[in-house]
């Protein structure tokens, strides 16, 4: 049995990547891990001052919001799914944030399986280039012995609720399975 956390940025609440988040924990829970959410815009998560106090991962981050606590989940975590709607060819700025503040637990964060689900209104695969290499930019460049293991794309839908009625919707749900 495998620790999944899945890390929902959307910030709607029953969006599209937030639909493939959930269906996935489905999939992963059906096989027997056990799956937990962390909903991001449900928590205070500030951006990154630059101050310098957390550098190297050598001392925690100054400010008191709910990071600290989704960086342990994090690091006791053996899969992660990194889940986005994608902006203007990007990841949203809830993840970024995110990303940006794990620089006090980071080294920490190791030896694990990554899954990527993204959503965008555009149908291009290749359009969500710039998106995957950013979030492997992070887990591949900076995390160590971390391995991806999946990705789901929820393309051609903006509106929400719209990728229930796409392969993606059930594609989630499978690759939760195949952990």
């Amino acid at each position: 049995m495998k620790k999944v956390l899945v890390i929902s940025s959307s910030p709607r609440r029953n969006g599209n990547s937030d639909l493939l988040c959930d269906q996935f924990m489905k999939g992963a829970i059906e096989a027997g891990h056990r799956a937990e959410k962390i909903f991001l815009a449900d928590k205070t998560i500030h951006y990154c001052t630059g101050c310098g106090a957390c550098a190297n991962a050598t001392r925690p981050c100054v400010q008191k919001d709910d990071v600290a606590e989704i960086l342990e989940k994090m690091v006791g975590a053996d899969v992660i799914v990194l889940a986005t709607p994608v902006y203007f060819y990007t990841m949203c700025a809830q993840l970024k944030t995110l990303i940006d503040r794990s620089c006090p637990r980071y080294t920490a964060i190791s030896n694990k399986e990554f899954y990527f689900i993204l959503t965008a209104a555009d149908t291009s695969r290749a359009a969500m280039n710039r998106t995957l290499e950013s979030l492997r930019g992070f887990t591949e460049d900076c995390l160590e012995n971390s391995r991806e293991k999946g990705i789901v794309f929820g393309l051609g839908v903006m509106d929400r609720g719209e990728v229930k009625e796409t392969p993606a919707y059930r594609e989630a749900f499978e690759m939760g399975k195949r952990i």
